[in-house]
C-alpha cells in the first residue's frame, strides 16, 4: 500500500478529529486497502492522526454519500461530529454549492443545514433522526425489551446501564463523579463485552442539573476522543427518557459543549438539530508523503 501523494483534508468538530479524502469523483484508495489505509492514516506517531477517516463518495439516494473508518480499520454508521466536518468541507470545496443537502450513510440519509454570514459556512444543524432502545436493534442480547439503566456487570463492578441506537449503539452510564471513572480500564471492558455482538461506544455522563451535563467517551474502535456527536446526542435522549435531563440541555464534552433540543415523535425520542456551542473545528489542508503549503483556518459559531 502506497499513499504517496495522498491528497487529503484534516479537521476536526470540538477535537473529534478526522482526515478527509474526496472520492466523489472517483476512488481515491481501493476498497481492498481502505481498512489498512485508514488504520495507518489515523495512527497519532505515524499517520496523520485521527478517530476516523471520512470519505466523500457519489449517491444516488442523496445529494452526495458519507463513508466513515475507525482507527481500527472497521467501518462506522455515522459520525455526528464527523458528519458537520464532512458538510463543511463538501461545501468550501465545491463539491455540493447546498445550503441544504442529504447525505447517505450507512446509518440512514441525513440533513445538513448550513448557515451562512458574508457566504461563509458559520454553523451547521444535523437532523440526527429517531432513537431506539430495543435491544434486538442496538444490538444487544437480553431477554428485556428495553435496557434502561439497568444493571450491568462488569469487571470488578456494576454500572447501570442505558443501551441506546441513533443508528450506531451507544451505552450510556450516569454517574455521580466522571473524574473517578478510570475509563481505560473500563471503556474496553464495556465496548467488547459479551451482551454487544457488534461491540459499543461507551458514554459516562455527570448530571449536573436538568438542563447541563458532562461526559466521558470510548469510541468503539477508536478508544478516548474528546468528543462524540452521536454519543452526545444519545445522552441527551437516554437523559431525557430517564428524567435526568429536560428537553433542552448543554452537554460538556474534553473538546468542547455540544447543545441539544430533545423532542417525542410517534413514540420515539429524536433529536431536532445540535449545534456546537462553545467550540469550533481547524481546518488543515496538506498531502501526504511530501512537504506543501498548509493553511488553516478556525470556525466558531
Amino acid at each position: 500500500m502506497d499513499l504517496k501523494g495522498l491528497k487529503f483534508s484534516k479537521m476536526h468538530g470540538i477535537g473529534n478529529d478526522f482526515p478527509i479524502i474526496d472520492e466523489s469523483a472517483g476512488e481515491v484508495i481501493p476498497e481492498a486497502d481502505k481498512a489498512e489505509a485508514c488504520r495507518f492514516l489515523c495512527h497519532r506517531h505515524f499517520g496523520v492522526g485521527g478517530d476516523g477517516v471520512l470519505f466523500v463518495t457519489p449517491s444516488d439516494v442523496a445529494d452526495i454519500g458519507y463513508r466513515m473508518f475507525n482507527p481500527d480499520g472497521s467501518e462506522a454508521e455515522m459520525c455526528g461530529n464527523g458528519i458537520r466536518c464532512f458538510g463543511d468541507f463538501v461545501y468550501r470545496k465545491g463539491i455540493l454549492k447546498q445550503e441544504k443537502m442529504t447525505v447517505e450513510t450507512k446509518s440512514g440519509i441525513k440533513t445538513i443545514e448550513i448557515t451562512l454570514e458574508n457566504d461563509e459556512p458559520v454553523l451547521f444543524k444535523v437532523d440526527m433522526g429517531t432513537s431506539t432502545f430495543k435491544t434486538p436493534e442496538i444490538p444487544m442480547a437480553s431477554d428485556m425489551d428495553e435496557f434502561l439503566d439497568s444493571p450491568l456487570e462488569v469487571l470488578d463492578t456494576t454500572f447501570n446501564t442505558t443501551a441506546i441506537s441513533v443508528g450506531n449503539p451507544h451505552a450510556i452510564i450516569f454517574v455521580d463523579n466522571i473524574d473517578e471513572i478510570d475509563i481505560d480500564k473500563y471503556g474496553p471492558a464495556i465496548e467488547t463485552h459479551e451482551v454487544f455482538p457488534e461491540k459499543i461506544n461507551v458514554h459516562f455522563v455527570e448530571v449536573i442539573s436538568k438542563n447541563e451535563g458532562k461526559m466521558l467517551t470510548w469510541e468503539r474502535g477508536a478508544g478516548v476522543t474528546l468528543a462524540c456527536g452521536t454519543g452526545a446526542t444519545s445522552t441527551a435522549i437516554s437523559g431525557f427518557k430517564l428524567g435526568l435531563f429536560d428537553s433542552e440541555v448543554l452537554l460538556h464534552l474534553p473538546g468542547g459543549d455540544l447543545k441539544f433540543n430533545v423532542y417525542e415523535k410517534e413514540e420515539s425520542v429524536c433529536i431536532h438539530n445540535y449545534r456546537i456551542s462553545n467550540g469550533g473545528f481547524m481546518q488543515y489542508y496538506g498531502v501526504c508523503g511530501r512537504r506543501g503549503s498548509k493553511r488553516s483556518k478556525q470556525y466558531m459559531d
